[in-house]
């Protein structure tokens, strides 16, 4: 069974816009075939264009030719590396000038100027691999998970459900998260070619482009951005236009972020819950619930360790979720934390997150993490390590504040200020990143 690269939408129907200029789905099916005919050797794509709208017709180029896109959520030599040996005749797609180390392809625009000449609406078959989506690695090395047309498909569509997004009116959206993300992928590549909306081309990080991209959308308009864009963006006080939906993931979304953002913003703030290896299967808005509801067709079974895993609908196979569980219902849970978050010092337990939550919501702190030593599998923590950003702040007041809030035996030994966390383009904090930056400011201590 095949099906079509876009779905509820007609031929003159907005499925982008471009620096503030509509681009019609025909316009889009002329794209891809341009870029499909000039596609050089080699099944596997890493495509990094930062532009989305060049994205989506690089991945619809890839998909409909028979080849898969790579998706890590970083690019560094040792990531790049590992695409090498995962992917040998992979290559790059780039928009911009890149220090890549793959043989890479410029995108290929066409020219604007000539009308587009009439190209039937491809077809995919759905059992077909058009992607590799590579886990963040917050947690450990990053994994690669194989993503079937159908599945995205049929994920995309589902999300657009739970959303609101297929009551009628033509929604535009403006997302501050990557598509190379599991999460920028699902719900802004994906819903604009099965979601029935039209995505801004921007990708805007500091609050007045995010602004800027805003306006340059009509209404009603969409917001996909995670709790560390969202914060920044409400800290800035910059007017924005009419939002209709605020849409959040990639980190949990504190109650009161949740609530301040809806004051602000006078939009309904939705959470999403899912992962690279399951996709998108839940929903929650945090302003007023704890609790997560399951996208229809989506089952969860849990197991005696808290943990549970996930499948049906647009799950091409069972998952486990690394994160423990309660269940309320057939269709709703609440999350306890991640299965790797728990640390036990001295007989006594808590959560990183919990810990993290502690540290960051200490006035004068702009962000902070802690950070677990590197150890072997299966042995004790020790201690804790803790990186902070407070440029206003002591060590010593920061120490008391914290021993205000958590038990001695998490307290962080060392504590290191630094200037910023390592944090990717959807806000994670991968944990080799963290480690590195642990070993650096202790070694230039130790000098």
């Amino acid at each position: 069974m095949s099906l079509p690269l876009v779905s509820r939408l007609q031929p003159t129907d907005t499925v982008a816009w471009c620096d503030g200029h509509a681009v019609s789905v025909a316009d889009f099916v002329a794209d891809v075939a341009h870029l499909r005919a000039a596609l050089p050797a080699g099944r596997h794509v890493l495509n990094v264009c930062g532009d989305r709208y060049r994205f989506l017709v690089g991945f619809a180029a890839a998909a409909v030719d028979g080849r898969v896109s790579l998706l890590p959520s970083t690019r560094n030599a040792d990531t790049i590396a590992q695409l090498r040996a995962f992917a040998p005749d992979a290559f790059c797609l780039c928009d911009s000038d890149t220090d890549i180390e793959l043989p890479q392809m410029r995108y290929v625009a066409r020219d604007p100027g000539r009308a587009p000449e009439p190209v039937p609406l491809p077809r995919i078959e759905a059992d077909r691999v058009v992607a590799q989506v590579f886990t963040s690695g917050s947690t450990a090395a990053p994994v690669p998970h194989l993503k079937r047309w159908g599945a995205l498909v049929r994920g995309a569509g589902a999300e657009a459900e739970q959303l609101g997004l297929l009551d009628g009116a033509r929604h535009n959206l403006v997302g501050t998260v990557p598509p190379q993300h599991m999460y920028g992928f699902e719900s802004t590549a994906l819903l604009a070619l099965h979601g029935g909306v039209a995505a801004s081309n921007a990708s805007p990080l500091y609050p007045a482009d995010v602004a800027a991209a805003l306006c340059a959308v009509p209404a009603p308009r969409m917001l996909v951005t995670s709790p560390v864009h969202l914060r920044a963006l409400l800290d800035s006080g910059l007017p924005l236009p009419p939002l209709h939906r605020v849409l959040s993931a990639t980190a949990p979304l504190p109650a009161e972020l949740a609530q301040r953002a809806e004051a602000q913003l006078h939009a309904p703030l939705l959470e999403i819950y899912g992962s690279t290896e399951t996709g998108q299967v839940a929903l929650r808005r945090p302003a007023r619930d704890t609790v997560w509801t399951l996208f229809p067709g989506i089952t969860l079974q849990p197991d005696a360790r808290g943990l549970a895993s996930i499948s049906g609908a647009h799950s091409d196979a069972p998952q486990v979720l690394h994160d423990r569980v309660r269940v309320v219902d057939a269709r709703r849970f609440e999350l306890l934390g991640r299965s790797a978050d728990m640390v036990n010092i001295a007989g006594k337990r808590s959560s990183l997150e919990h810990l993290n939550h502690q540290l960051r919501s200490i006035p004068g702190v702009l962000d902070g993490v802690f950070v677990a030593p590197e150890q072997p599998e299966g042995s004790a923590v020790r201690r804790l390590t803790a990186l902070v950003v407070a440029p206003g702040l002591t060590p010593q007041a920061l120490r008391a504040a914290l021993r205000a809030r958590i038990d001695a035996a998490f307290m962080p030994r060392p504590l290191l200020f630094v200037d910023a966390l390592p944090r990717n383009a959807t806000g994670k904090l991968p944990l080799q990143a963290l480690h590195a930056l642990v070993r650096s400011c202790v070694g230039a201590d130790a000098h």
